[in-house]
């Protein structure tokens, strides 16, 4: 798990750069600060499995296994890309890993993994769906909507809300009349629970719980995870409007470092291995970007190839 949250902040840190240096068009979502939540709830899934993310979705992606090259080759716009360069940053996905996409159109997930879980139900399989989303997306209609039928057939369905606190630059208490958006789970008679979304062992704890629940036929879970992201709501964000005490609070409880404090104090990681590990998922990371880089871009024959049907 360390080695996956790791992973997800060299790539992200990766593609801020891109940016920077405008090797990317288009707009993009990082994740950094958010690493526990992913890799804590799809360490409990199998490759079977599936997921919907947010626009904010290269953690969730590599976490439930999409190949970093053709992720960075996606974000790039080249034809090596998992959608062949046309889905870029906000619309990474990967059917071979179960990644069923992430979505530029905030929600739009989580109507799409309650279909995928309502498939599992009509064949009687045991895949189960988990939906990644952010607090802004719990005011919405598919949410409530995706939650009441889920919950009405027992569908096998995780809703996990990444709760960063601010909807874009909106502060969740100017948006949401709760404190806690799991708290919304007794309107559906379903279960709902808070968990620090910076402790990756409390997450994977919380998910595994819900996941083996809705694996047996007991339906779905709402599980939000409190946790903050350290860059702004994107690449133009300088993230200026949130207080200083406030971001200096939450990058104190990085999720890496609370981790890697945990290994070290628990005797099962070294300094020498935890360097072997930084430096290990680093070249993955720069293999993704020369892989990408070399790459072709797509033929101007293929623009409405994969467009309709």
């Amino acid at each position: 798990m360390y080695e996956e949250m790791l992973l997800i902040r060299y790539f992200e840190d990766k593609v801020y750069d891109l940016f920077v240096k405008r090797l990317v068009a288009g707009t993009t979502h990082l994740c950094q600060g958010q690493e526990a939540v992913s890799v804590g709830v799809v360490s409990n899934l199998t490759k079977k499995d599936w997921i919907t993310c947010t626009y904010r979705g290269h953690g969730h992606c590599l976490a439930k296994g999409v190949d970093p090259k053709r992720m960075m080759a996606e974000i790039l716009g080249k034809s090596t890309g998992c959608c062949g360069g046309k889905g870029g940053s906000m619309h990474i996905a990967d059917f071979s890993v179960g990644a069923l996409g992430s979505f530029a159109i905030v929600g739009a997930g989580i109507p799409v993994a309650v279909g995928a879980a309502l498939s599992a139900w009509f064949r009687g399989t045991k895949e189960v769906a988990v939906t990644f989303f952010g607090d802004g997306a719990a005011n919405i209609g598919a949410f409530h909507e995706g939650i009441n039928l889920a919950a009405i057939m027992k569908l096998p369905i995780i809703f996990v809300c990444e709760n960063n606190l601010y909807g874009e630059y909106t502060h969740i208490s100017k948006t949401t009349p709760v404190a806690d958006i799991a708290h919304r789970a007794s309107s559906y008679n379903i279960p709902g629970t808070v968990v620090d979304g910076n402790d990756v062992l409390t997450v994977y704890s919380a998910a595994k719980k819900a996941i083996e629940a809705a694996r047996d036929g007991r339906g779905p879970t709402l599980i939000e995870c409190k946790t903050y992201r350290h860059k702004g709501h994107s690449r133009t964000d300088p993230g200026k409007y949130r207080p200083d005490k406030e971001v200096q609070e939450w990058m104190a409880r990085d999720p890496l470092n609370f981790f890697s404090r945990y290994l070290e104090t628990n005797n099962l990681l070294t300094e020498s291995e935890e360097e072997n590990v930084k430096n290990r998922q680093k070249q993955v990371v720069e293999d993704a970007y020369t892989f990408a880089r070399d790459s072709p871009y797509p033929e101007e024959n293929e623009v409405l190839t994969n467009v309709y049907v």
